[in-house]
Parts: structure tokens; sequence; C-alpha cells
């Protein structure tokens, strides 16, 4: 944990409605955890890392602590503001503010508290994960363009190639897409453009009556085996610590293709035996799971919102499969032998109450998990507990204090960001990142 010698809580900051933020020096700011907002300690600020950007909440006013009387007040001045965290950080409070009737839902970013002192802004979060793959630092955009270049003329007729170029890496600049056309690390293989989901925050689908519009458009068409082969054997068998993952940002659920990728999968490793082959997945499916491993899939990451059916079903909203599910799939691939994590989306005051600490724990222990992805849960904080149903979520002992206790308890779980390579899963997951 980096700490930070601040001699006192940052001010509150705020947009006037026309793109300008400024710091209101009457107020420090809070941070919300639930429905209710606090200050946050000094311990937990860190500097807003590099990548991270700052939003205007329209028809929000900031909370803010009043720095003469020391009691809780709005800030009239303007908006409220909160910031965007980038990858490879987790954050420990949102931004806490009190919404009028008439204001929007917020799209889908995440929005931690943030604040403003000594020329800097900081923000409650810590770096979970030393992985640099998406450093906004290094990317080059000349290299993906010219990556582009070449993989779409190397594969002409793939559509996949194509739609990684075109639609991920060139308009939503997907930091995976954008990995693979500079020839490193992680390629996403996209296969599926149905879900057996209906998840209220889908980032590539929602639905016509909804005021937010997801933050991409899902992938189009089922892309065949051969076109999966194609472009993901030349990556293993060249990349720096190489990995293939199923199950994107930009598609449905990756299971209801299972046959296809049980397929490739085989196909792939006749080809090469270098490199990690996983799947990102709602783990709806234990059986197609299963024929994926013996196929060879090496890794699975489960997203979630909660340890909890009761937490996980209202926003989930699955088709056909039951929270159970889920543990099944984690099951079956540590039985095999296989890198097992969950997607953990970390909402303060819901992800680090006491009833969700306790299912979190027994969920370690019947899966065996070997990894927590601690990602922030990109959602308008009001609209998902309304969503979900959640009107008192219960005592809470903050995320940070979370973190502390799961790492005590379970010392050989892997905390992260980002799927492992198999160099870290075999046994050096403390790798050397700063030669990438």
């Amino acid at each position: 944990m980096k700490h930070n010698s601040l001699t006192s809580s940052p001010y509150i900051l705020y947009s006037d409605g026309k793109g300008n933020i400024f710091e209101d020096t009457s107020l420090y700011v809070t941070g919300r955890t639930g429905w209710d907002a606090m200050p946050v300690p000094e311990d937990e600020w860190i500097e807003l890392p590099d990548g991270g950007s700052l939003y205007e909440l329209p028809g929000r006013r900031g909370i803010g602590i009043d720095v003469e009387t020391g009691d809780m007040r709005l800030c009239e001045k303007g908006w409220a503001v909160a910031a965007f965290i980038p990858p490879a950080h987790t954050g420990f409070y949102l931004s806490a503010y009190e919404t009028a009737p008439d204001a929007p839902t917020l799209p889908l970013f995440c929005y931690t508290a943030v604040g403003w002192q000594d020329d800097k802004f900081y923000v409650p979060a810590m770096r979970i994960e030393q992985d640099i793959r998406q450093e906004c630092s290094g990317f080059n955009t000349e290299k993906v363009e010219s990556g582009v270049e070449q993989l779409i003329s190397a594969y002409p007729h793939n559509r996949l190639v194509k739609h990684l170029a075109e639609n991920c890496a060139l308009t939503y600049h997907c930091p995976a897409a954008r990995n693979y056309f500079m020839g490193r690390w992680e390629c996403p293989v996209p296969a599926s453009p149905a879900c057996n989901a209906n998840c209220v925050g889908c980032i590539s689908l929602q639905p016509d009556e909804e005021t937010i519009v997801s933050t991409q458009d899902r992938l189009k068409f089922k892309p065949s085996v051969e076109e999966i082969v194609e472009f993901t054997v030349p990556h293993l068998q060249t990349a720096p610590f190489p990995l293939i993952s199923f199950g994107q940002g930009c598609e449905g659920e990756p299971l209801l293709m299972w046959e296809t990728i049980e397929k490739a999968i085989i196909e792939i490793r006749k080809h090469t035996d270098k490199g990690s082959i996983n799947i990102n997945t709602n783990g709806s499916k234990p059986d197609a799971v299963k024929r994926l491993c013996e196929a060879g899939l090496n890794s699975i990451r489960v997203s979630t919102n909660s340890a909890r059916r009761e937490v996980y079903m209202p926003y989930y909203r699955p088709n056909n499969y039951e929270f159970e599910d889920i543990i099944e799939s984690l099951k079956v691939v540590d039985s095999f032998g296989g890198w097992t994590s969950i997607n953990y989306f970390v909402f303060p005051g819901m992800t680090d109450s006491i009833a969700e600490y306790e299912a979190l724990r027994k969920l370690i222990k019947v899966t065996n998990l070997k990894m927590i992805q601690w990602r922030n849960f990109n959602i308008d904080p009001d609209w998902y507990l309304g969503k979900i149903g959640a009107t008192d979520t219960g005592e809470c002992m903050g995320v940070q204090q979370l973190l502390q206790e799961i790492r005590n308890e379970f010392p050989d779980l892997k905390y992260g960001y980002f799927n492992p390579p198999i160099e870290r899963i075999k046994g050096n997951y403390e790798l050397d990142f700063a030669h990438w």
C-alpha cells in the first residue's frame, strides 16, 4: 500500500457544467459506501494514477465535510465530480453526492471519489496488480495502426481480425485488442454474439427502453474454427508471455459457442503447445467447461458481482442457469489442475459488507480459488442499488480491510486485475514486469 503524507483530507471538486473543474477549499471530500457518505481515512488516498480521468456528474451535488465546523453539507457551487481509475487499481470509496430527482442515469463507468490537494488529484485506491499490460504509457498508436495494417493484409478474409481491428482497437481503443496488434501478451478472441444472461450493466447490449447505452457494439457473427485458429496460433507462437482469451466485452457468453471453442482449442494445440488458453465467462455451463478442459483449456475467469445468490440473480437475470452453476464451473477447472479466478465487481458498501465477506470466504474454500481480480464496477451506483433492490447494505468493514482480511486467511490466493500468462500460473507469479 502506497501511503501519502497528506496533512488532511483533500478538498472537494466540482464542475461548472462546461468541462471545467474547480476545488472548493471550504469542504473536504467524502467517500461513499453503499448509500452513505463518510470521511475517507487519510492513509487510503493515493495520487490519481496515469490514465485516470475525471467525470462531471450532472444533476448531482457533492457531499463534503465543512472545514470550519466538521459538519457534512452539500457543495452548491456546481455538479459533483468522480474519477475513473485505470486498470490495475481498485477503488475503496465511490464519489459521494446527492442526486436530484431529474438527474440522468450515469453511463457505464466507475465513479471513484476524488479530491484535490497540493496541486494534485487524489483518489482512495490501491494498485492491486503489478502487470503493466494496460498502462497508458505502454501503448504506441503508430505501432497499433501498423500492426492493424499488417494483420489485416495477412488475414484478409478473417472476420475476427477485422472486428478486432476496426471496432476494438481503432474505434474503442480496447487495451487487449491494441496489445494484440502490437504483437504482445493477451490476445482477445470474441466468439459469441448471443448471451444467456441479461446483466443490468451489460457493456455490449442494453434494452431499447433503458436510458443508458452500451459502451460498445456486440459481435454480430459466429466465428468459424478456422478464423479462430488462423490468428491465435501465430500469436501464441511469437508473442512474449502469450495468452489467448475467449469471452470479451464486445460479445455475449462464450460458453454458448463451446462446441466451436472446443474444436478451436484442439486444433490450436495441434500446432503449438506454447502460451495459455483462457476463457472469461459467466460460468453458466459446467458440462461445457469440462469439455473445454479436456480439450486443453488452461484457465477460467468467472465474472460475478457477488458471492451471494440473492445479490447475483437480480443483477445477472440469467436464462436457464443458476448461481450454483458458476461455483461448479470453478470446481471443474480446479479438478483438471487449471487456474481459476473470479472477475469480482467491487462496489464499496456491498463487496465489503460482513455478509458478502462470509460468502466470499466460503466460495474461496469450496472452489479452491486461485485468484481474485478486484475490478471496479462500471455502473451508476444509485441505479445499480435500485435495480437489485438493495435498500440496506448492512454492516461494512471497508474495502481496504476486506482485502487485508482475505489476504490474512488465504495467503496463497493471488490478487490482481488481469489473467496471468502460463509463466505466472506455473509458479513465477512475481514476474518482473518492468521489462515487458
